[in-house]
């Protein structure tokens, strides 16, 4: 299985689409699972629950992805902040889809409707990816940067990098 990391912004589910095609499986995404399993949008989840129940949703989204799923998958851009999660990821190939501010703010867009977005978006984001990019280095098995490049050419990146250690 390869699980894609990164801030929101970065591209894990279009690159995560690309390279799953190219290896015949399919592509995941946690963030999906909870809004299937609830019923709800992740925004309507931090609203109406905060963002521990969120996060309790995605550490048992993941779990069970993990578990069950052979193929791409792609986890929402917090999910790394959880000790226990960080330690499901253990063993497997995990690729930091890398993304500057500027490429961030440009691919989010600064009428954003994601929950920890509200109010300054620029300054949010800059914010999270001060305090998360340590704990995506500390993850990941593989980094690409995505500014300034094409999804396809992210997704190469990744597959020739990833052939290379098999």
């Amino acid at each position: 299985m390869i699980v894609l990391i990164g801030a929101m912004g970065a591209g894990k589910t279009t690159v995560g689409g690309l390279v799953a095609d190219a290896l015949g499986r399919r592509l995941r995404d946690t963030d999906q699972d909870v809004e299937a399993l609830t019923g709800r949008t992740i925004s309507e989840i931090f609203v109406d629950d905060g963002e521990a129940a969120f996060r309790a949703l995605e550490r048992a989204a993941v779990a069970e992805a993990l578990a069950t799923h052979d193929g791409v998958l792609s986890l929402g851009g917090g999910a790394v902040l959880d000790p226990g999660t960080r330690d499901l990821l253990a063993g497997h190939d995990v690729v930091f889809l890398r993304v500057g501010l500027s490429d961030a703010v440009k691919r989010v867009g600064l009428g954003s409707s994601r929950p920890l977005l509200l109010g300054n978006v620029r300054g949010r984001i800059k914010a999270l990816l001060d305090e998360r990019t340590p704990i995506y280095e500390s993850v990941a098995t593989l980094s690409v940067e995505t500014d300034g490049r094409t999804a396809e050419d992210v997704a190469t990146e990744i597959l020739t990098a990833l052939a290379a250690t098999a």
